[in-house]
């Protein structure tokens, strides 16, 4: 049998493997631009199928990852990332530039509709082991803006893609290597938590799916446009890639701290009560850093990072609470397949609204989106505790 926490500690290193790979492009695309010929906003789009195929590429890896096999759809995920971000490293054209960035794309969508499952079948305390998954996700959004600054200043932003490919590689090699294929018929039922009742689950769905949408697309957003964002705004301070890097890693920081803390919460209280003060947070940081620069800008910006990678644990614990062992891993794909391919538009829109009015009528756009996250919080209702769940 797997040791769960050999399991969830190499399920925790995909997680940061699987954000860290989508988004090297973002922050590597400020100095790629010179060598491919394309100005930031021509070269972004070439990411949008990537990020489209991550979501919806869920669909397909969740169905195989029920039906099949969760431990083989993890070894071709740490195998495929990481040979897709290698072959980055090797692009000539924008075109062969947007195929392998379309790689990373499907092969990094098995991650979350199966890793996410394997976490809450292996977990004892759902809304702990949500929140530390969520911290190493987060780690990865921090260090792929750090490593690849750091990486693309002195040695060029092909290593930036091929030395994390490799790495992958090994830690893939690991897994297989040490995880056994699963047998499900032992692991616990850790989403019998609770419950609400049946005539109140269209709120829950309403309610998801509003959350989804809106944070998806915010969250990619804002990771996405962050290194450049401040590369604008943050030139009183500072003019080096690697010091761009440390000041978007320090705030990502800040992200996985409250992914840790909102994961601790679930676990003592509703969603309900946990979503609701959390929905407030988001719009109004994005609406006041549209006009902001320099230290003011971080500040809010730690506030952004919080409002989102919070909701992100708010949104994976609420699948994981009430859906059965048996369809986990499709119930996260229809989850991920809406967020994702919500999350892949938000790049072109990105790119279009930079170009309409620069970065405030873009992060204006999205505080607007963000207030139907109030709604949604609001329509959520209150859970109905199971014995099982009151015995914790």
């Amino acid at each position: 049998m797997n040791k769960p926490g050999r399991v969830i500690g190499f399920v925790n290193a995909a997680h940061f493997i699987d954000h860290y790979s989508m988004l090297i492009f973002a922050a590597a695309v400020i100095v790629m631009g010179p060598a491919l010929h394309l100005t930031y906003s021509e070269l972004l789009p070439y990411a949008t199928p990537g990020f489209v195929a991550f979501g919806a590429g869920a669909l397909l890896t969740g169905w195989l990852g029920d039906r099949w096999s969760r431990r083989h759809m993890m070894v071709i995920f740490f195998l495929g990332v990481g040979a897709s971000m290698i072959a980055v490293g090797f692009v000539q054209t924008p075109l062969q530039l947007g195929a392998a960035l379309l790689a990373i794309g499907v092969f990094a969508s098995i991650y979350h509709p199966v890793g996410t499952a394997m976490i809450v079948s292996y977990a004892d305390k759902l809304g702990r082991e949500m929140g530390l998954n969520g911290v190493w996700g987060n780690l990865g959004v921090a260090s792929s803006a750090l490593v690849t600054g750091v990486i693309g200043q002195y040695l060029g932003w092909r290593f930036a893609f091929i030395i994390p490919g490799a790495l992958t590689v090994l830690v893939g090699v690991a897994f297989a290597l040490t995880v056994e294929h699963e047998d499900r018929k032992g692991s616990k039922q850790a989403a019998a938590q609770a419950r609400v009742a049946k005539e109140d689950m269209w709120r829950v769905i309403l309610a998801l799916l509003i959350v989804v949408v809106a944070i998806s697309t915010t969250f990619n957003a804002v990771t996405v446009a962050l290194p450049k964002l401040f590369a604008e705004r943050l030139a009183g301070l500072t003019k080096s890639p690697a010091m761009l890097g440390m000041i978007a890693a320090g705030v990502y920081v800040f992200g996985a701290m409250t992914q840790y803390t909102i994961g601790q919460l679930l676990d003592r209280h509703s969603l309900k009560t946990v979503a609701l003060p959390l929905s407030f947070v988001l719009a109004p940081f994005l609406y006041v850093a549209a006009s902001l620069s320099n230290l003011p800008l971080i500040l809010a910006s730690i506030g952004m990072v919080m409002g989102a990678f919070g909701q992100v644990t708010v949104n994976d614990a609420m699948v994981g609470k009430y859906t059965a062992e048996e369809w986990r891993s499709r119930a996260y794909a229809v989850r991920y397949f809406v967020g994702f391919t919500a999350a892949g538009v938000s790049v072109g829109l990105v790119a279009w609204l930079y170009k309409q009015g620069g970065f405030s009528t873009m992060l204006h756009a999205f505080a607007g989106l963000c207030l139907l996250v109030i709604a949604a919080a609001i329509i959520l209702p209150h859970e109905i505790r199971t014995p099982a769940a009151e015995a914790r």
